[in-house]
C-alpha cells in the first residue's frame, strides 16, 4: 500500500523536527564542553532514541550520546539540558579521566558532578525539587501570613505581608547561622521569550534582591516550534524557590491586572503598556528596598549565601555580565511606579483566585 502525500508530509515535518533538535543538541554539547569540561571534550554523535529505561545514555564505542525522544518533547529544555551534562560526565570520565575500573556512577563520576554541579544520580529525573518538613512549616505559615494580607484594610494588609517577609528572612539567617548543609536546586519561571523587557530584568532583580535566590537569562530551545529563546532560571533551596515562583507569577499577572484598571479608567493608549509595567516593578521594588532598611535597623541583615553562590556558579561557570538602562521617564512609567508602591504580595484565597499566578503551597514535588 502507497504512502499518501499526507503522510509523506508528516514524515517529512518530522525529519526535519528531529535534525534541528539534533542540531541544537549539538550546540548544547559544544557549549557544555567549553564552558563546563575546559573545552577537553571532542563533538560526539547525538541520536534521540525511544527508550523507556534511559533518559540518556553514553555509548563509548560509538562516541554517541543517545537522548531520549520523548524527554525532548515532554520537558522543558533545562532538563534535557541536565540530562545531556550527566552523559558529557560519562564521557569525560571515559574520555579524559580515563577510569575504566569503576563503575558507571562510581567514585571519579560522584566527583566530578558535586564539583561542577550536575545531578549525578543514576536514575529519576534531574534536579526533582522535594521540600523537607521544615521547609513545608515555613511555608505553611507564609502562606497564611499572605492570606491575611488579602484583607481591604491597607495597614492589616501590608503589617501581614511584612511578617511573611521577616519570616523567610529570619529562616534564612537561621540557616546561614546553623551553617546547615542545605539542598539547592534550580527552576526555569515563565515562558520562554525572544525578547527581554524592562519590566522582566526588574522582576529578576526583585527575586534576586529579595527572595534569597541567584537568577540568570539562559538561552533555551523550543523544541516544538523549532526556535530559541530565553527564560529566567533560579536557584537556591527548594522553600526559596517555591516562593520566587510564586512571586514571579504574582507579580507578572498582578502588573497585567494594574495595567488592565488603569487603561479602563484613563484610557492609556496600548502602547504605554510596557512603560507601566516597568514603572510597577520599580515601585515594588522601591517598596521591598525601604523594607529592607527597616528590617536591618532592626538587626536582621541578610549578608548573602555563599554555598549557594558556589552552586550557582558551579551551573555556570562562565557569566557574563550586562548593564541595561532603565526606560526613559514617562506619565504611564510613573503611574505604574505609584500602583505598584501600593501593591501588597498576598496569597489569593479560593479558587479562582484573582492574582493567576501558582498557589504558593502546590504538591509536593
Amino acid at each position: 500500500m502507497e504512502a499518501s502525500p499526507t503522510d509523506d508530509v508528516r514524515r517529512r515535518l518530522v525529519a526535519e523536527l528531529e535534525a534541528a533538535l539534533v542540531r541544537e543538541l549539538a550546540k548544547e554539547h559544544a557549549h557544555l564542553a567549553w564552558g563546563h569540561f575546559q573545552s577537553k571534550l571532542r563533538p560526539v554523535a547525538i541520536q534521540l532514541v525511544d527508550s523507556k529505561q534511559h533518559l540518556g545514555r553514553w555509548l563509548s564505542a560509538p562516541r554517541t550520546i543517545e537522548i531520549s525522544r520523548e524527554l525532548c518533547l515532554r520537558e522543558p529544555w533545562g532538563v534535557v539540558v541536565e540530562v545531556l551534562k550527566h552523559e558529557m560526565a560519562h564521557q569525560f570520565v571515559d574520555e579524559v579521566l580515563g577510569k575504566h575500573d569503576e563503575t558507571a556512577h562510581g567514585p571519579a563520576f560522584r566527583d566530578l558532578c558535586a564539583k561542577l554541579g550536575i545531578d549525578g544520580r543514576a536514575r529519576g529525573m534531574p534536579s526533582v525539587s522535594t521540600r523537607s518538613e521544615e521547609e513545608e512549616r515555613v511555608l505553611t505559615r507564609i502562606a497564611k501570613l499572605l492570606a491575611l494580607a488579602q484583607s481591604d484594610a491597607e495597614h492589616e494588609a501590608q503589617a501581614a505581608m511584612s511578617a511573611a517577609q521577616k519570616l523567610m528572612l529570619k529562616y534564612n539567617l537561621d540557616l546561614q547561622e546553623a551553617r546547615a548543609r542545605l539542598d539547592y536546586a534550580f527552576r526555569h519561571l515563565g515562558t520562554p521569550k525572544a525578547r527581554i523587557f524592562e519590566a522582566e530584568r526588574l522582576l529578576a532583580v526583585i527575586l534576586q534582591e529579595h527572595f534569597f535566590v541567584e537568577v540568570i537569562w539562559v538561552p533555551v530551545y523550543v523544541a516544538e516550534a523549532q526556535r530559541r529563546g530565553t527564560v529566567l532560571e533560579v536557584c537556591g533551596t527548594h522553600a526559596n524557590l517555591d516562593l520566587a515562583e510564586y512571586v514571579h507569577g504574582f507579580l507578572m499577572s498582578a502588573s497585567e491586572r494594574l495595567f488592565a484598571e488603569h487603561r479602563k479608567q484613563r484610557g492609556t493608549p496600548r502602547r504605554e503598556r510596557r512603560s507601566y509595567l516597568a514603572g510597577v516593578m520599580a515601585g515594588f521594588l522601591a517598596k521591598l528596598n525601604e523594607e529592607r532598611r527597616g528590617q536591618q535597623q532592626r538587626g536582621l541583615i541578610w549578608v548573602g549565601d555563599a554555598d549557594l553562590r558556589r552552586f550557582y556558579r558551579a551551573r555556570h561557570p562562565r557569566v557574563a555580565t550586562a548593564r541595561f538602562a532603565s526606560g526613559s521617564t514617562s506619565e504611564a512609567r510613573e503611574q505604574g511606579r505609584e500602583a505598584g508602591r501600593s501593591l501588597v504580595l498576598h496569597r489569593p484565597v479560593g479558587e479562582g483566585a484573582s492574582s493567576g499566578g501558582p498557589r504558593l503551597l502546590g504538591p509536593r514535588r
